[in-house]
């Protein structure tokens, strides 16, 4: 049984409810016939619950040049009865990484019978496939699907679709701590058992992000683009509301899992503001100030979770020349959106400057829109590729 903390309070705009940070207390809480099930304040998930959920859940994983250890280590740690599927980018030139990635992937499935499906993001077969299905949006002037994570994460949500998963969730694949990639899969399950709408939305809050310096670990409290990317977002939430909030705490948050009925529904955007234009898009559409897309969700309301798991996460420690550019199209999604007005817009302008993210006089990049999902004909997708594609593999399903 897993044990977590009753979220303290939540706030409500409009028809989307999100939740305070909520801790895991316990990993494995015992029995839940004992005196500790029964305690105030506190959530109690069997695992036979657990592991219920986890067999509707698809994680997808995506993966950009990753350490094939590494990347074996995170799918070791995904829960078995959960399928996986693996979204590469990896580079093909002289040495081809996505082979030695499938290799890894096929090993694997052979020692454990692991259920996953695996594609390249690059792969030309997918232009006709994603056209057939009715989503070539994906595509760029090349005519194959643009190479930002963002892309890679929505074409994993199609085939997630595609397979009739009844949740889906993402799980980054620079994870050292395979204990750490079960934990979080664990919180998405617990997360959709809390739930009450069929339109859920689960997104971690890293307890640290742990680097190696010198002899000892140092562990971190605070991503470097989340806390400033959190600022912002809860001051486009003070525009909404008219009272100051501090209630987002997972803009950046790439470990989140959400209903496939809210996945479909949802605007994306490209590249590495997918996460935080999740939130803005949400806030625009079904805060109240206008008629939404899809009146179900109105009626029924998003609920998003927010939760500390307790594994820290570590990864390669990387140079930080990426941090401007991923700051930059974070605070994009909220000077862009219609919520915001004219001095938050400075502020944001001010902050990026300051930090050497933007050149006096610019504006941060507009996010590239991606439209919902919910009419595409995922199936053709699926069998599209299965017929035409060199790249796509698939067992255990």
């Amino acid at each position: 049984m897993m044990r977590l903390e009753m979220p303290r309070y939540m706030e409500r705009f409009g028809s989307v409810k999100i939740y305070s940070v909520q801790r895991v207390l316990e990993l494995t809480g015992g029995l839940s016939t004992g005196p500790a099930g029964k305690l105030p304040g506190v959530i109690n998930v069997s695992r036979a619950d657990l592991e219920k959920l986890e067999s509707d859940i698809a994680i997808i994983v995506p993966v950009k040049d990753e350490n094939p250890k590494v990347l074996e280590g995170v799918l070791s740690g995904i829960p078995h009865e959960s399928f996986v599927i693996i979204v590469s980018n990896s580079t093909r030139n002289i040495v081809d990484r996505y082979r030695i990635e499938l290799d890894m992937v096929f090993h694997f499935y052979r020692l454990t019978q692991r259920p996953f499906m695996m594609i390249h993001q690059r792969d030309i077969a997918l232009a006709d496939a994603l056209t057939e299905a009715g989503y070539p949006y994906l595509l760029g002037e090349d005519g194959m699907v643009r190479s930002g994570k963002g892309e890679g994460m929505i074409l994993g949500l199609l085939l997630a679709k595609a397979i009739g998963r009844k949740y889906v969730g993402f799980i980054d694949s620079d994870n050292y701590i395979p204990g750490a990639v079960n934990e979080y899969v664990d919180v998405y399950a617990a997360g959709f058992y809390m739930a009450r709408s069929k339109y859920a939305m689960i997104r971690l809050k890293w307890p640290y992000k742990t680097k190696f310096v010198g002899r000892r670990f140092y562990f971190r409290r605070r991503g470097r683009v989340s806390e400033i990317t959190n600022k912002y977002m809860n001051m486009l939430v003070a525009r909404v509301t008219k009272f100051e909030s501090d209630i987002i705490r997972t803009s950046n948050a790439g470990e989140h899992a959400m209903t496939m009925e809210l996945a479909e529904r949802l605007y994306y955007s490209g590249g590495f503001s997918i996460e935080p234009y999740e939130i803005v898009h949400m806030l625009e559409e079904y805060s109240g100030l206008k008629k939404p897309r899809f009146a179900d969700i109105a009626k029924h309301s998003i609920e998003i979770y927010q939760v500390e798991p307790r594994n820290p996460h570590i990864h390669e420690e990387r140079d930080e020349s990426h941090i401007p550019e991923m700051l930059k199209v974070s605070l994009g999604t909220i000077y862009h959106s219609v919520l915001a007005d004219d001095e938050l817009k400075k502020r944001i302008i001010d902050e990026l400057v300051a930090r050497k993210a933007l050149k006096p006089g610019e504006e941060p990049p507009k996010p590239r829109i991606y439209p919902p999902f919910y009419n595409v004909n995922a199936k053709k997708l699926l069998d599209s590729l299965q017929a035409n594609s060199d790249t796509f593999a698939i067992a255990g399903l």
